[in-house]
């Protein structure tokens, strides 16, 4: 039976979205479509696969002495920043990206450990080993998660939600880790529902669930929205996926300008990017919004170390390798202001990183106004070329999950 169908918004985005942009995941139950069937209509069985902990986990493995306890892997002193935390630390409020010293007043039994990215990266080969197993179609988004489009499995077991089990055996298996795993019909619910049940989860949302399940959530749950866009939305009266689906497209571009298309589908449960395999990267990077605009040199310089620290753990989780480096910085009356360097080679480690970024800032002190906002990218990365649109999805129908 279908599920109903919303009266179109003409100011919605255009219906290659969906079958109905208004009512996301049409239901047939009972259907079960061949592969070629499924690859013409455009359905897609997607699973989104997050370890737990990963940092943390591999050193809790690798040392039983830091089992059951609060482990942080990152700096411990001066200005050093958690790049992951045990779900021990976790219960204590300890977070990745905050500052080690915050972390230690928080949890005083706090113990660090020094990053090792090369048996990071060892573990993640195993683990993308274990998915190619089941489909060609897996897109990293880091070392420790990955999308698979398993709508045409190699092993023809035809369930996704079976084959998310398997996986997670099989790592458990092999590595001694757990994992979490989301499975939906597109890439924004199956990575909603990886998170739905960590540690060492499963969550499934099936077609015709899925707008109902986001109506439920709070707006900071979306990929995407961070702590000022859900302050934001907060302000226009927006707490959840229903408030915000009550939104009519023309005011959510009014606020919220590029975004606006992707949170009225997001709100509707609706995602057509496609996963795609080995996706090339563009640049990496991370930024951080202040409580207070900073103006000093001193706190710039200090501020920079710390950003410096959140990009080279991304840089290090995506195995990136890049040229250009630039700094961006967002002055208190908004504009922005970047800067940017390159190399004739990629940036060799940490330090060659964290020497390029400190001469990008020296050359713009003073500053002639405080800024709200610091970022550091890293781009012209090894074998990148250009994004090209996903390919809109068609009509969605009840899978065998």
């Amino acid at each position: 039976m279908r599920a109903p169908l919303s009266p179109p918004d003409p100011g919605a985005p255009s219906a290659g979205d969906a079958t109905s942009a208004g009512a996301p995941g049409i239901a047939v139950p009972g259907s079960d479509f061949g592969a070629e069937s499924d690859e013409a209509i455009g359905l897609r069985k997607i699973i989104h696969v997050d370890m737990d902990a990963f940092y943390a986990s591999v050193e809790q493995r690798d040392d039983p002495s830091l089992r059951g306890q609060p482990v942080a892997v990152g700096g411990s002193a001066g200005r050093g920043v958690v790049a992951a935390a045990s779900y021990e630390a976790r219960r204590y409020g300890v977070r990745s990206a905050m500052p080690s010293a915050r972390a230690v007043q928080l949890c005083p039994d706090l113990i660090f450990r020094r990053p090792r990215f090369e048996v990071y990266r060892a573990v993640s080969q195993q683990i993308r080993a274990i998915f190619l197993d089941y489909t060609p179609h897996v897109e990293p988004l880091s070392l420790d998660e990955a999308y698979l489009d398993v709508t045409r499995d190699l092993r023809g077991i035809g369930s996704a939600t079976r084959i998310a089990e398997l996986i997670r055996r099989r790592i458990r298996a092999d590595t001694g880790l757990t994992a979490s795993a989301g499975v939906s019909y597109n890439k924004f619910l199956a990575k909603l529902a990886s998170d739905e049940n960590k540690p060492d989860g499963l969550c499934v949302i099936r077609p015709g669930e899925g707008a109902r399940y986001v109506a439920g959530l709070p707006v900071a749950r979306f990929h995407g929205v961070g702590p000022r866009g859900a302050e934001r939305m907060a302000s226009l009266g927006i707490a959840t996926g229903a408030d915000l689906a009550r939104i009519d497209i023309a005011t959510l571009r009014q606020h919220f300008g590029a975004q606006a298309d992707y949170l009225y589908r997001a709100a509707r449960g609706i995602d057509l990017r496609q996963v795609r395999a080995d996706r090339p990267r563009k640049s990496v990077g991370a930024e951080r919004t202040f409580d207070r605009d900073i103006s000093t040199g001193s706190v710039l310089r200090a501020t920079l170390e710390t950003i410096i620290d959140l990009t080279w753990d991304r840089i290090a989780r995506a195995d990136a390798r890049g040229r250009t480096v630039t700094l961006k910085l967002k002055f208190r009356d908004f504009q922005a202001m970047s800067r940017a360097k390159s190399l004739t080679s990629a940036v060799a480690d940490r330090e060659a990183f964290a020497d390029v970024a400190r001469q990008l800032l020296d050359a713009v002190l003073p500053l002639p106004q405080p800024i709200r906002l610091m970022g550091l990218t890293l781009s012209n990365l090894d074998d990148a070329e250009g994004d090209t649109p996903a390919s809109p999805a068609g009509g969605q129908v009840e899978l065998p999950f």
